[in-house]
């Protein structure tokens, strides 16, 4: 009898071989959160086109020599809406990012790290317009 030594392909095969994809179709709760990712981008690009009319213009040494008036201030009608927006977008990236975390339950799923980078723009966006809004005032 000769044994012969050879490496179990079964084995090996396992450790490296993919999981098998048991998902068949996209859930309502995906849609959902790509709906709410979406949503929040536009808001933040909306916020963005409104915190360019909103914020105090800048003081250029043209302006200064033509003496032309140049606004210093927030406009605050704009600044509400301007707050509104920053929130619904954060609210909405946390939330799609909560039904990731829920959803998702695999290591080689998407961490989808755009819905964070927007949630910590968005927070940092807000504390930089308090702290000059009231810098100003």
């Amino acid at each position: 009898m000769k044994l012969s030594v050879t490496p179990d392909k079964q084995s090996n095969d396992a450790e490296t071989a993919k999981p098998v994809e048991r998902r068949k179709n996209i859930d309502t709760w995906v849609y959902g959160k790509i709906l709410l990712a979406l949503v929040s981008w536009i808001l933040f690009l909306v916020a963005l086109i409104m915190s360019y009319y909103a914020a105090p213009e800048s003081n250029y040494g043209v302006l200064r020599y033509y003496d032309i008036d140049v606004r210093q201030f927030w406009l605050t009608p704009l600044t509400g809406y301007l707050y509104i927006l920053l929130w619904l977008s954060a609210l909405g990236s946390y939330l799609a990012l909560m039904l990731d975390k829920y959803r998702n339950r695999r290591k080689a799923d998407n961490p989808h790290y755009h819905l964070i980078f927007l949630l910590v723009i968005n927070l940092i966006w807000l504390v930089y317009i308090l702290y000059h809004l009231h810098r100003y005032s």
